[in-house]
């Protein structure tokens, strides 16, 4: 936040976007992910993750006027109900948790597609710097009130996820990925997305060493093909 001293300030008309920004991108996605996480499996949350492509498409064109061609929204819906149709025959369904789920996409979609818009003017890392600004008089209260007991029993593999979401997840990311979606345009680029869940769950099987069974690499082939046909038309 230092850094944003020598920085130009936000102009009025700028400061709804950011608020936008701040309530999808810092707030709102973080809670209702952790809502989400303490009825379903990290797994299964991640399969959800695939909706936003859709979220960030729906609000680029509601938000930035983008106006893809029919084809798009064929590829994209397709790669949305893969995902979808996966989530729900690889466990039963949790209407508490897979409903945080769907509200933290939609959200989170609509904090992608604004802070796409504003980063034309402002730039892709101030952007979120501002949003995180802006969180601090809500997010410190509610982190000083929900504060653990003690340290006690908190091992070192849980700080350095902290860390890693705080610096990663949660701003060099945004950094990159606002530069990319002001770049390539909210609906195209917002696609990439639907590669997350799977790389997600590539990784679980490499680093956490879980099983990952030949049906989730064959659905991720065709969720690749529906982010290429999607990104063909856009």
């Amino acid at each position: 936040m230092v850094l944003l001293l020598g920085q130009r300030w936000p102009a009025r008309s700028q400061i709804g976007s950011l608020a936008i920004v701040t309530i999808g991108c810092v707030i709102g996605f973080p809670i209702f992910t952790a809502l989400a996480l303490q009825s379903i499996t990290s797994a299964r949350a991640t399969i959800f993750i695939g909706l936003l492509p859709l979220s960030t498409a729906l609000f680029g064109v509601l938000r930035d006027e983008e106006r893809p061609r029919p084809a798009f929204w064929l590829f994209s819906i397709a790669g949305a109900a893969v995902v979808g149709l996966f989530a729900l025959w690889q466990s039963g369904g949790n209407i508490l948790g897979d409903g945080c789920m769907v509200a933290a996409s939609l959200i989170c979609g609509l904090g992608y597609a604004e802070g796409a818009r504003v980063s034309r003017d402002l730039g892709g890392w101030q952007v979120i710097s501002f949003a995180h600004l802006l969180a601090l008089p809500v997010m410190l209260p509610l982190a000083i009130l929900w504060r653990p007991v003690g340290l006690v029993g908190i091992g070192w593999p849980s700080f350095v996820g902290l860390a890693y979401v705080s610096l990663f997840s949660s701003l060099i990311g945004f950094i990159f990925w606002y530069r990319g979606l002001a770049q390539g345009g909210i609906a195209a680029v917002g696609q990439l997305q639907l590669l997350q869940p799977f790389l997600s769950l590539a990784l679980a099987a490499l680093l956490l060493h879980e099983q990952v069974d030949l049906t989730v690499w064959v659905v991720a082939a065709c969720v690749v093909a529906c982010v290429a046909g999607a990104k063909r038309f856009a």
